[in-house]
């Protein structure tokens, strides 16, 4: 079975870069058709989606998102990561990675755990 792990730091401070990598074993991350996905919870607010990362290695980001977010890969080590600069506070939040498979790229079967990301001096 396909299982995400993400890492990274749990604190982040303002104007900085938050930098998270997902893991992935029991599937490779240039099968076809899947989509590789980086989604958030901010504290009481639901899920928002950041962008994803697909088989090929094409990437698509949330409009409001875009101008700040970056979504590679290392397919060696069958990683996955986000780059999200310049925060803010109201960049604190879980973070999730996912995976969705076409044609249901934003229906995620498969979820890493989450880690709470705080954006605060």
């Amino acid at each position: 079975q396909v299982q995400l792990q993400e890492s990274g730091p749990g604190l982040v401070k303002p104007s900085q870069t938050l930098s998270l990598i997902c893991t992935v074993s029991g599937g490779s991350i240039t099968t076809t058709d899947y989509y590789w996905t980086w989604v958030r919870q901010p504290p009481g607010k639901g899920l928002e989606w950041i962008g994803y990362i697909a088989y090929s290695g094409g990437t698509y980001y949330s409009p409001s998102l875009k101008s700040r977010t970056s979504i590679s890969r290392d397919t060696s080590k069958n990683q996955f990561t986000l780059q999200l600069s310049s925060v803010t506070p109201e960049d604190t939040a879980v973070y999730y990675c996912a995976r969705g498979v076409f044609p249901t790229i934003n229906t995620w079967s498969y979820w890493g755990q989450g880690t709470q990301v705080t954006v605060s001096s």
